[in-house]
């Protein structure tokens, strides 16, 4: 590892490890980073106290003010915001959302050369949606409609400049209900046929059993990306991009890769260990994930893609730790070539 990359590292710098490589976070504003991305007395008086209820117990979460996001920019290249797969940005009135007027505060403390990430509403492309304690057929589903207005075009008004990619994620499908890989191809083709055409689309499916030849043939079509998922019911990291024939097909040149729980592991599960996001957490890192991330990040840098690697505090306890252990396995990695 060359020399000069420790002192960046070490102190969670990673902005500028790579041109074609984008180390980041899913969400951000974690108090639990105090001390790694934030500083300590700089909020210290504006911390935020909320419960979350997460497998039938109760967590307190302490969250950081919306400008923060300049501190966190300092460090990381790229921002996924995933509170906007919750709700759309527009209501079906077309009045804004609560999650409209959040990100409208964060465009006040952006950079030209920070990179967001928005996860699409799962209203959009969920299959089912959990009411009244059950999971319902999601009437929206795929609706090109409701992605345009309520989302797509109000999200470009107010982040077009910072816009790095579009994350479309789609639930476990349980084997007794899930469709053949034909079908949701066809899906997928109707969609993205009637959708505005853009290079920043990515999906996430989290069915093994779709990850076949005729949903790729459709990313191909329409220069979707697949999004390389570690999460607890997916093929390792690899084996998904095996299962593609290695392509990036992504029309942007663009690659996401999202580090989200220890394979095997249910979120509640992940959620209870890794709270409150402080350090790793001993034994739930698993050196496998790392060591993929990496070869990833470099099978896209031979190829001339820009690769977004955006880690969860679910996946090992604590994102930049993480963030770490996968700078420092790509600069090795590089080292020995």
């Amino acid at each position: 590892m060359p020399e000069k990359e420790y002192p960046r590292i070490e102190y969670f710098q990673f902005r500028g490890l790579h041109p074609n490589i984008s180390i980041g976070t899913a969400s951000d504003r974690y108090a639990g980073w105090i001390g790694q991305i934030y500083s300590a007395r700089r909020y210290a008086k504006d911390i935020i106290h909320r419960s979350k209820s997460v497998g039938g117990k109760v967590f307190t979460e302490e969250v950081l003010p919306v400008e923060s996001v300049e501190e966190y920019f300092r460090h990381f290249g790229v921002l996924e915001m995933d509170f906007t797969f919750y709700q759309p940005l527009l209501d079906k009135d077309k009045r804004p959302t609560r999650n409209y007027h959040v990100l409208s505060k964060y465009s006040h403390y952006l950079n030209k050369e920070d990179r967001l990430i928005l996860k699409v509403p799962q209203i959009v492309f969920a299959r089912k949606l959990r009411s009244g304690g059950a999971y319902v057929e999601n009437e929206q589903y795929l609706s090109a409609k409701v992605f345009t207005t309520q989302f797509y075009e109000p999200g470009l008004g107010l982040l077009g400049p910072w816009l790095e990619a579009f994350i479309f994620e789609q639930e476990y499908q349980r084997k007794s209900e899930r469709p053949s890989a034909k079908v949701m191809a066809a899906e997928l083709d109707g969609f993205f046929g009637t959708i505005p055409r853009d290079k920043r689309y990515h999906v996430e499916l989290r069915t093994d059993s779709l990850l076949a030849p005729p949903v790729f043939d459709v990313l191909v079509k329409y220069g979707v990306g697949q999004v390389l998922s570690h999460w607890t019911w997916l093929p390792p990291l690899a084996r998904q991009f095996a299962l593609s024939g290695r392509r990036f097909s992504n029309a942007g040149n663009r690659l996401v890769v999202r580090l989200m729980t220890p394979r095997g592991m249910r979120y509640e599960d992940a959620y209870a260990r890794a709270h409150p996001f402080t350090g790793l957490v001993n034994g739930m890192l698993d050196p496998r994930m790392v060591d993929e991330t990496a070869d990833l990040m470099w099978a896209a840098v031979k190829k001339g893609v820009q690769a977004n690697i955006v880690i969860n505090n679910r996946s090992g306890g604590n994102a930049p730790v993480i963030a770490q252990r996968v700078a420092e396995k790509f600069l090795a990695m590089g080292a020995d070539s």
